[in-house]
């Protein structure tokens, strides 16, 4: 199964929740109830054996979903750097949200792209890329004003080639990116 690395791993499912509290229930039951019946002790072994190795089943679930979080975090936070410097190396860039891939073909893309900083939707086809790029994903790209002028209108279809595409980070992880210093500064009055 391919997971888009632009999605934050999810820790609790609903299924994960569930079956943590039927474990922890026939636990919780089987600790009161198993002692005080009449089973042989080599049934009431298996039993406790059988709980106990559904309960580590599950322990593991949860320790490799939580560790999968933390890594892609880890992940992000590098990404989000590495953009944020990316940006600060001069040059007019733009944050584009790619929305949706619509068609994959070997040359580039069919995509949805959202200007962040404008808000405006469009149609917009993307050239292949080193790596693949996932819907989620906020791509640093250095705009072509032929395409994009202040006043003008927005065009129907944007081409973005891959030597403007200067950097990208997963948009879940926007919040565990460090947070540049801003260059206005408020006075103190």
């Amino acid at each position: 199964m391919v997971v888009n690395p632009a999605v934050k791993p999810r820790v609790a499912t609903a299924g994960l929740v569930l079956a943590s509290v039927a474990v922890l229930s026939a636990a919780a039951l089987s600790l009161v109830l198993l002692p005080s019946t009449g089973v042989p002790f080599f049934a009431k072994l298996m039993a406790e054996a059988t709980l106990f190795a559904v309960a580590l089943l599950t322990g593991w679930q949860w320790w490799r979903r939580t560790r999968q979080r933390r890594a892609w975090l880890e992940q992000a936070t590098e990404q989000w750097r590495s953009f944020i410097n990316a940006k600060g190396l001069g040059g007019t860039t733009a944050e584009v949200t790619l929305v949706s891939v619509d068609a994959v073909q070997p040359t580039g893309s069919w995509v949805t792209i959202r200007w962040n900083r404008f808000n405006h939707t469009q149609r917009a086809w993307l050239e292949s890329l080193a790596e693949p790029i996932w819907p989620g994903t906020v791509l640093l790209i250095s705009p072509d004003p032929a395409q994009v002028m202040p006043g003008a209108p927005w065009p129907d279809t944007y081409f973005i080639q891959a030597v403007d595409c200067l950097a990208w980070a997963p948009a879940e992880g926007r919040g565990a990116a460090p947070v540049t210093p801003s260059v206005v500064r408020a006075r103190n009055t």
